[in-house]
């Protein structure tokens, strides 16, 4: 049987769909729920995306209450034949963000500008574009800046024009990620495919936008060596399968404060970045503190005090109020298992490599990590959203792990780069595969189209 797999990609896409159809008939309550609380996580910002049948209105800012119509409490149902048959437990669906910055600027900035969309927009199409933006922005720097050495002296630095592009798309592709949950309550559009393709393009975009603002400040003397860049960007990783983790185990999703302080942040520092020159970044920051050690502090310090603490915390809440979704330290950790075996596998290949491939090409073996994490981070998403259980091994590790043996048994000792492309454009491409295929099978069941608000005509 499908579930029993030990590895969850030999699996057919359609068993998401099965996962889903044991979801029946749900309880959720809608995310970007205020709260006086502090919590913190690294979520993606969008969004219940489940259809609601009846809500009611809980302590909020005005504006905040006109924009959910009240969040808490709502209803939700999949009304079809095989939800309603499904053997189902209830499933409480919620997520609380408690940022002042999102609370009191970005929802009253996201209220205007959803306005400006018109009503037969999907908003499927809203976080798409959004992301196709944050990839636009990779491979834009790629080109001006494709060994991260742009911003180093002595070399020919990104045009000051690619800055204030890259700053504005970034800015814009975060504006998107805010509206889109707002565009479904707005057009009563709110699907669970929707929260599935919200979560799972935010899982591919943590290796965008952190690759992209490395740029900024580029390796050599000035800059941060490429193998600090691969720990701040697991950094960002496990500080994004960590509030994964929460909700699998908690079934809560706390929104973080550190997404919209450091999108915010990265916009204007692109900004500034054209205004002033990248050698603006070279001057110290505080006494002998460079800026590219207030960069590698922040990103640590925020992981470090804000989101791991208050996950630990959600979850000891969770277990102090016999709340928790699983029991065994087994069950609980299992969704770790995955993550923490690709940073193993990664990190011995480049510690073992002969060719220093972290070196020569950094660029490519971040994106590998990234697409091969956003597969994991994927299907962690499904277990959460259908209430099942997490397999303990991607299948994407195989391969990773084949490629590694090649390396070290020297079967191939001039062959490592193109291996790692041969890798990472497999890996993309079945990522690629997994996720068009499960809209497609999604978009099926539920009888919608995934970019559009029209229904599908009967066969």
């Amino acid at each position: 049987m499908c579930a029993k797999a030990l590895f969850q990609g030999f699996c057919s896409p359609m068993h998401t769909v099965h996962r889903l159809q044991a979801l029946g008939n749900l309880h959720l309550s809608d995310v970007c729920v205020p709260v006086t609380s502090s919590s913190f996580s690294s979520a993606g910002r969008q969004c219940s995306t489940w259809r609601p049948t009846g809500v009611s209105v809980s302590a909020s800012p005005p504006w905040l209450e006109s924009s959910l119509q009240g969040s808490p409490g709502m209803s939700f149902h999949m009304d079809t034949a095989v939800g309603r048959n499904a053997r189902t437990q209830g499933c409480r669906y919620s997520a609380v963000d408690s940022n002042p910055l999102s609370l009191y600027v970005m929802h009253p900035f996201w209220n205007t500008i959803v306005k400006i969309f018109p009503t037969w927009l999907a908003p499927n199409l809203i976080t798409f574009s959004g992301f196709l933006l944050l990839v636009f922005n990779f491979f834009l720097m790629a080109y001006f800046d494709p060994d991260f050495y742009a911003s180093a002296p002595d070399h020919q630095h990104v045009p000051n024009g690619v800055w204030v592009v890259v700053g504005l798309l970034n800015f814009i592709a975060y504006t998107l990620d805010g509206v889109d949950g707002k565009q479904a309550r707005r057009t009563n559009s709110s699907t669970p495919l929707g929260e599935l393709f919200d979560h799972g393009l935010d899982s591919w975009a943590c290796v965008y936008f952190v690759v992209t603002v490395y740029s900024t400040f580029g390796r050599g003397s000035t800059g941060v060596s490429v193998f600090v860049l691969y720990l701040l960007l697991w950094v960002v990783l496990f500080s994004f399968i960590l509030s994964h983790w929460e909700k699998y185990n908690t079934g809560i999703l706390f929104l973080p404060w550190g997404y919209d302080v450091s999108q915010v942040t990265i916009s204007i520092v692109y900004i500034v970045t054209a205004i002033v020159g990248v050698e603006a970044w070279y001057a110290p920051f505080l006494f002998n503190f460079l800026y590219r050690d207030l960069f590698t502090a922040m990103i640590i310090a925020c992981a470090l005090t804000v989101t791991l603490p208050m996950s630990l915390y959600n979850f000891y809440k969770a277990y102090k109020n016999k709340t928790l979704k699983h029991h065994s330290v087994y069950e609980i950790m299992l969704p770790l298992v995955s993550p923490v075996l690709l940073f193993l596998l990664c990190t011995t290949w480049i510690f073992m490599s002969p060719t220093d491939i972290l070196e020569v090409q950094p660029r490519l073996f971040y994106f590998m990590v990234g697409t091969a994490f956003a597969n994991i981070s994927c299907q962690l998403i499904v277990c959460q959203m259908s209430s099942t259980r997490c397999q303990p091994l991607n299948w994407m590790l195989l391969p990773i792990a084949a490629v590694l043996l090649v390396v070290l048994s020297g079967f191939a000792p001039n062959s490592e780069t193109l291996l790692l492309y041969m890798l990472t454009a497999f890996l993309t491409l079945a990522h690629i595969h997994y996720g068009v295929v499960m809209v497609s099978q999604l978009s099926r069941h539920f009888n919608i189209r995934p970019f559009s608000l029209k229904k599908p005509t009967p066969d």
